[in-house]
């Protein structure tokens, strides 16, 4: 089963192939360009480096979110254009465990941290061990100090992925000592997370349907508050 999946969460963009659990391409590009530019060049591209005909994808993925507003329904507009089109099974997954399966290296658990702004992170906890993922919570957004009060419960190494992982480390690590900030290219969202959550997903018994999928923002974009808040002002 070939998986093409979409990550356009946050300021890097890539997408990834998946082969029957392989990964056998990846493009990722963290130059700041707008994603609705570089996305569908990068898909063509890496299929056509492969060998590889949109009529041999078996399904789509996509990091839904949480995430960028913009970037999240960027990457869901590509990865329905692609699978509608086709009558492909379409993905959506969480950007937060796409993060984490895309930088596990070792046993521990993994904090994956996207900087929301107005002083939270988005945020969801798994643990790794002997190759098998397990969430520990929900995608949330939360602040820093209520993120800190569950680290601290927490025994062995917290592995920080993200955006947003910098700011937690720089915050917590001298009153958390199990914190480790992953280097700055594992930190970034990944394709192949997407593909390897996507798969989960599917040998769980998931139905992928693009006419369903909805971005997942966790809360509400700045103009939708701005306009909630003329309404109750009158």
């Amino acid at each position: 089963m070939k998986i093409l999946a979409f990550e356009s969460s946050a300021k890097a963009a890539g997408v990834a192939l998946l082969s029957d659990g392989a990964l056998l391409a990846e493009y990722t590009q963290n130059s700041g360009q707008t994603h609705s530019r570089t996305l569908m060049q990068m898909a063509e591209d890496m299929l056509r480096n492969c060998d590889i005909t949109a009529q041999n994808i078996d399904a789509v993925a996509v990091a839904a979110g949480p995430g960028s507003f913009t970037g999240v329904r960027i990457g869901v507009a590509a990865a329905k254009g692609f699978a509608w089109g086709r009558q492909l099974p379409l993905y959506g997954v969480s950007t937060l465990e796409a993060m984490a399966l895309g930088a596990a290296v070792s046993d521990g658990v993994y904090c994956a941290c996207m900087d929301a702004r107005r002083e939270q992170v988005y945020n969801a906890l798994f643990c790794m061990k002997n190759g098998e993922c397990s969430r520990l919570c929900a995608d949330r957004a939360l602040s820093v100090s209520e993120l800190a009060q569950e680290l601290a419960r927490l025994d062995g190494p917290v592995f920080l992925v993200g955006d947003g992982a910098k700011l937690c480390f720089d915050a917590l690590h001298e009153s958390l000592s199990q914190l480790r900030l992953l280097p700055e290219h594992l930190r970034q969202q990944r394709a192949a997370g997407v593909a390897l959550a996507a798969q989960r997903m599917k040998n769980a018994g998931g139905v992928g349907d693009a006419k369903t999928l909805a971005p997942s923002y966790l809360r509400l974009s700045q103009a939708e508050r701005e306009r909630n808040a003329r309404m109750q002002n009158g």
